[in-house]
């Protein structure tokens, strides 16, 4: 099977269904719609044209930084393809990132982020988070 790595991001319909299919919360097209073009850098895996993987990085493109909606079909999943989005989305970010940039991610998956030098926060430090609607 052949994997193609493109930066760029997906459409808002390939978004909301890749991340129904990753078994990510729900996002409305509407909102993907309004959200994707604002981000800072993303990339997708396709085969054969069809979006398989994805991953962002979104913030303010200077100090801060967050990893954002890796997710890979499980039925392509164990190939390496979430590895391949993570490194390009960090090649970006070593390029481009400025050496203070401070960059998040929240994750699920236990273990896996630490690979790529990530750290758990400190004991004195939570994350926190709001959805609206």
């Amino acid at each position: 099977m052949t994997y193609e790595l493109r930066e760029e991001p997906p459409t808002a319909e390939e978004y909301v269904a890749l991340r129904e299919r990753a078994g990510m919360g729900a996002r409305t097209v509407a909102a993907a719609e309004r959200g994707l073009p604002n981000g800072v850098h993303a990339v997708t895996i396709r085969r054969d044209g069809d979006l398989v993987g994805m991953g962002r990085l979104v913030g303010d493109d200077g100090c801060f930084y967050q990893v954002v909606d890796v997710a890979v079909d499980p039925d392509h999943q164990r190939r390496g393809l979430g590895s391949r989005v993570v490194r390009a989305l960090l090649a970006y970010l070593e390029e481009r990132a400025p050496a203070s940039a401070y960059v998040t991610l929240v994750a699920d998956v236990e273990g896996y982020y630490e690979r790529f030098g990530f750290e758990r926060l400190r004991d004195d430090q939570y994350g926190m988070a709001l959805s609206v609607g």
